[in-house]
C-alpha cells in the first residue's frame, strides 16, 4: 500500500476499538482508513469496488486483495456487517454499535436502487421476540444459531420517481 496525503486523521470509537483488539486486529493505516469510509456513511452498504474508489479518491493506494481480507476481518469481528444484494455481490456496511451480549437483531430496509439501509426500529423488539423462538427451536433441533439477518427490499422515497404507486411483491 502506498500512502498519498490522507484528508481526515480517523478517530475509532471504544466500542470499535474494543472489538478490533479482541479479534486480535491492529490499527493500521489501512484499517484507520477503511474504518472513516465506514464511519462517515453509516447508512450505505458499499461494495468491495466502491470501498477501492473510496479510498483512492481519499489519497490512500491499497491492494485490492488487503482490501477484501480487511473487510472481511472486519465483519468477522463485528466491526462491519456484509449482506448479499440480489445479483449476489456483497455489501458492506458498519455493523451497529450496542454492548449487548446477545446477537443483535436490526431488521432494515434495503434500497434495491441506492443501496442505502434504513434501521427499522420500530420492529426491533418484535423482531427480538420472533428471533428469541428462532434460536430455541434451532437449539431444540441440536443446531447452534449464531445471527439472523433481516431486511426488507424494495425501493427507497427518494429513488421512487414522483408519482408512481409502488406495489409491494410477495
Amino acid at each position: 500500500m502506498s500512502q498519498r496525503t490522507v484528508k481526515e486523521p480517523v478517530s475509532v470509537p471504544a466500542e470499535i476499538q474494543s472489538r478490533l483488539e479482541g479479534a486480535g486486529l491492529r490499527r493500521t493505516l489501512a484499517t484507520r482508513a477503511v474504518l472513516g469510509l465506514f464511519l462517515a456513511r453509516p447508512a450505505g452498504g458499499l461494495t468491495h469496488a466502491q470501498s477501492l474508489a473510496a479510498l483512492n479518491a481519499r489519497g490512500l493506494d491499497i491492494n485490492r486483495v488487503t482490501l477484501y481480507r480487511l473487510l472481511d476481518r472486519l465483519a468477522s469481528c463485528g466491526v462491519l456487517q456484509r449482506q448479499s444484494d440480489d445479483q449476489r455481490t456483497w455489501r458492506f456496511s458498519l455493523a451497529p454499535l450496542s454492548t449487548d451480549a446477545a446477537p443483535e437483531v436490526a431488521p432494515r430496509f434495503e434500497c434495491d436502487a441506492c443501496h442505502r439501509q434504513f434501521p427499522l426500529l420500530e420492529a426491533s423488539e418484535p423482531t427480538r421476540t420472533a428471533t428469541h423462538h428462532l434460536f430455541q427451536a434451532l437449539a431444540q433441533m441440536g443446531h447452534a444459531g449464531a445471527r439472523v439477518d433481516l431486511a426488507v427490499h424494495g425501493t427507497c422515497a427518494s429513488c421512487v420517481a414522483p408519482g408512481a404507486a409502488q406495489e409491494p411483491v410477495a
